[in-house]
């Protein structure tokens, strides 16, 4: 309670980082709230069928968007990206309310929601660019992040409830109703907010380079090709349940539409329950755990088809939410151990890329299993996948475990470096997975100031003293890091660092450094953060020289 409440209150210190975080949660709210009374709505007008391809041209616009929107973020200016994206959502929502209101035809129903669809793609990307800018200090930003990341899950959850009670008491169109009012009024609180555009990036024709290497990794790699492929296959899972839950709802338990709301709220609830467990698998070995997952996942919705109590039902969805959160934590870290340190963030961009479409052809294959049977038969279809594919590969799962290093000392040691202090764990170990052991013995100068920056350092044991300008400036030991403004500006050593006892350290090179920073949103913002509350107190020690720096 107290650390929740020390993070709560360095972000209340920063009126423009609250502005952020308080129109964040209003648009968690409208993002799931709307998603599930547009089911809701679209079952409503046509069945199962009819829910299924109105979900697919939802999609269809955000997979689109999205790219484009990050590119915008990354060279515009995101408070403008994200106001136009909130006052867009607000207009869709607000046209699908009009549109129900006056009995129009449905088409123009789903054609204002998809216009919110796409719209709802840019906020991730220029809240990514737009947080760090907001942020005063390494704390602050890493405060952020940490609420921000507790609004979305308790959002997800609040927004089944809150979109159940609405729909029990009053309709569809008052979901959109509400919905406008809470992002448009999103956009009002950010609007006031400042930031400086980012600069940099890699081209268009770079970032095709980029993402043509990635598919050229998963065609060449059996490892890379397999875990990406239980990824995308998860995401069908997922698209034939935001399908199969409203047909749960109405037609096999006959709880009416608001339990669309409720059973997606226990779904979430398990997720952010055992997803909280996550944190122990690092360092563990997770062949396994993606096996046990996937199986438990399976069993919990397959008994889920023939349960008849609510009750029942809610708890076996709670278990599918946690099973089904582990098992996405689990592969991912396995990819991030078993493939290059340089393919990670392509490979996830792969992924991220098929998981959309995966929520495609779940929402298409949910109507086609019920056409073909039935509802509870289309629950234990789509149960079985997970399950098959994981025992199916079993063998080979293991086989990439086995072979995966698990960097258990880095891993330790990172941790206590500011850079990656905010850094999901499962990240934490990808990047710890391409360091490189090296040794100083004592008068040996590790770095020179003026010198190409090559590598960044992290002190396992021993003493380094760093000088610039030929004077001691500061005297370094475990957990201290060396070498990052160099990197992350492409500039010189700005110090040298010379070994006061025998050193031992990992190194990390240039260019994995930089793709592993760069290629994960909050690492690259924490990073970027860091290097500006360094260059401050550089400033700071010109006039106070016994505070020291990392060079």
């Amino acid at each position: 309670m107290a650390s929740s409440s020390k993070i709560f209150g360095q972000v209340a210190r920063s009126a423009s980082l609250m502005r952020l975080v308080v129109a964040y949660a209003a648009y968690i709210l409208t993002e799931y709230g709307v998603w599930i009374a547009m089911l809701v709505y679209a079952y409503g007008q046509g069945g199962a069928t009819t829910a299924g391809v109105v979900a697919l041209a939802q999609l269809i616009p955000a997979a689109i968007v999205g790219p484009v929107a990050s590119a915008v973020a990354d060279r515009r200016s995101p408070v403008l990206l994200m106001v136009v994206g909130y006052l867009l959502q607000a207009l869709g929502y607000g046209a699908a309310a009009v549109a129900i209101w006056v009995s129009a035809p449905p088409i123009l129903v789903y054609l204002a929601l998809m216009v919110s669809s796409a719209a709802v793609c840019t906020t991730r990307p220029a809240q990514a660019a737009l947080v760090p800018s907001l942020a005063r200090d390494v704390g602050e930003l890493t405060a952020a992040n940490v609420l921000i990341g507790w609004v979305e899950s308790v959002g997800i959850m609040t927004a089944g409830a809150a979109t159940g009670v609405i729909l029990a008491w009053w309709g569809v169109e008052y979901v959109f109703d509400v919905s406008t009012v809470l992002v448009g009024g999103a956009a009002l609180l950010v609007w006031p907010l400042h930031s400086q555009s980012p600069s940099g990036g890699d081209t268009v024709a770079t970032a095709r380079m980029r993402i043509a290497s990635g598919f050229g990794e998963v065609g060449r790699s059996g490892t890379a090709r397999l875990l990406v492929g239980l990824l995308a296959a998860e995401y069908v899972v997922i698209g034939a349940l935001d399908i199969l839950f409203v047909v749960l709802a109405i037609n096999v338990l006959h709880l009416g539409q608001a339990w669309v709301g409720y059973l997606n709220m226990a779904y979430g609830a398990g997720g952010v329950i055992l997803g909280g467990f996550a944190i122990l698998l690092v360092g563990r070995r997770l062949g396994p755990v993606i096996v046990l997952t996937a199986v438990l996942l399976g069993l919990a919705l397959g008994v889920t088809a023939v349960a008849s109590r609510p009750v029942a039902v809610v708890v076996l969805l709670s278990v599918v939410g946690g099973t089904r959160a582990l098992f996405d934590v689990s592969t991912r870290s396995l990819l991030q151990r078993a493939v290059p340190a340089d393919m990670v963030a392509r490979l996830f961009g792969i992924a991220e890329g098929l998981s959309m479409a995966g929520l495609a052809a779940g929402s298409l294959l949910a109507p086609a299993l019920i056409a073909l049977g039935n509802a509870r038969l289309a629950l234990a279809t789509v149960a079985a996948i997970l399950p098959i594919l994981a025992i199916t590969c079993i063998r080979p799962l293991v086989k990439i475990d086995r072979q995966a290093q698990v960097p258990i000392v880095e891993i330790s040691l990172l941790r206590a470096l500011p850079i990656f202090h905010g850094l999901p764990a499962p990240a934490l170990e990808g990047i710890a997975h391409a360091l490189e052991r090296v040794e100083y013995d004592p008068g040996t100068v590790i770095m020179r100031e003026g010198d190409p920056s090559d590598r960044f350092y992290a002190i396992a044991h021993g003493s380094v003293e760093i000088l610039q300008g030929g004077q001691a400036i500061a005297m370094l030991g475990r957990g201290a890091g060396l070498g990052e403004i160099a990197l992350l500006r492409e500039g010189v050593r700005t110090a040298t660092a010379v070994a006061s006892t025998p050193v031992s350290a990992v190194a990390l090179d240039r260019d994995s450094f930089l793709t592993a920073v760069n290629g994960h949103a909050p690492t690259r913002q924490t990073a970027e953060a860091i290097v500006r509350e360094l260059r401050a107190r550089d400033q700071r020690r010109r006039l106070a020289p016994d505070e020291g720096d990392s060079p």
